[in-house]
């Protein structure tokens, strides 16, 4: 396998560890705890023998293999999403992406891409994080974050918990119980303290930097989950139409 094939292999497999795996999540819910089940499901058992299945099929014809992984990767773009949502996700005009827009008894049906998906939740995920403001570097530790129940809306407090050797500013993170906020004196207080200072210097971050980290911790990206009402008929729909264009529609487009 020379290394064009071998990258072609790699990114579909990335692509989906992408949306299967994800990133390593942090914290403490059911719905966290779930995310981590389903990871390892994918990760040790479906994954392994996705791989063995391919390599046994292509054992007649080693070399499509580079066009397999290339197409599978074509396929999945389309209908899959970061959150693993199933849908019309990347359909420009040179995709050739259709739908079925009309039934036995309409000439016309009204159609958007996310017809088919149940909505969940919008949430942010969010993983533990190191930021550098005004010189100083934070680090935000979200392993004991309980998260959210549904689409409520909580703020976020933080907690001063150490300094490390290297000067790093550690955080636990929480969402707000009881209408608790954050305490910025509090905060600047329990620094001071850990450096053993008697009163504020330029080695205590002020309200603004401390401020200014927290907003930079919260700018992870919020993600929509959905649930499609029939993946399996979607997807076999869908793979029909696009396993009908690569067999019988020309290459040059």
């Amino acid at each position: 396998m020379n290394e064009n094939e071998n990258e072609k292999e790699k990114r579909f497999f990335k692509a989906l560890s992408d949306v299967f795996i994800g990133a390593k999540v942090e914290g403490e819910s059911g719905f966290v705890n779930l995310m981590r089940i389903k990871s390892r499901y994918y990760e040790k058992g479906v994954f392994p023998r996705l791989k063995r299945d391919i390599d046994e099929a292509l054992k007649p014809i080693p070399e499509f293999r580079e066009e397999l992984f290339d197409r599978l990767y074509t396929f999945f773009r389309r209908y899959f999403s970061e959150s693993g949502s199933i849908y019309f996700r990347f359909t420009p005009p040179h995709e050739h992406v259709y739908e079925k827009v009309y039934t036995d008894d309409r000439d016309v049906v009204l159609f958007w891409k996310t017809h088919m998906l149940y909505y969940v939740k919008t949430d942010r995920l969010f993983r533990s994080m190191a930021v550098e403001v005004d010189g100083f570097r934070f680090l935000f530790d979200v392993s004991t974050l309980k998260h959210k129940r549904a689409n409520e809306k909580r703020a976020l407090v933080y907690t001063f918990k150490e300094r490390e050797e290297d000067g790093t500013l550690v955080f636990t993170v929480a969402y707000s119980e009881r209408g608790r906020k954050n305490k910025i004196g509090e905060i600047r207080r329990a620094i001071k303290n850990a450096l053993g200072l008697k009163k504020f210097t330029s080695a205590v971050p002020s309200e603004e930097t401390l401020e200014r980290a927290f907003r930079l911790f919260e700018r992870q990206s919020e993600v929509d989950y959905f649930i499609n009402k029939d993946a399996r008929k979607f997807l076999r729909e869908q793979f029909n139409l696009w396993l009908y264009q690569y067999v019988f529609e020309p290459e040059e487009r």
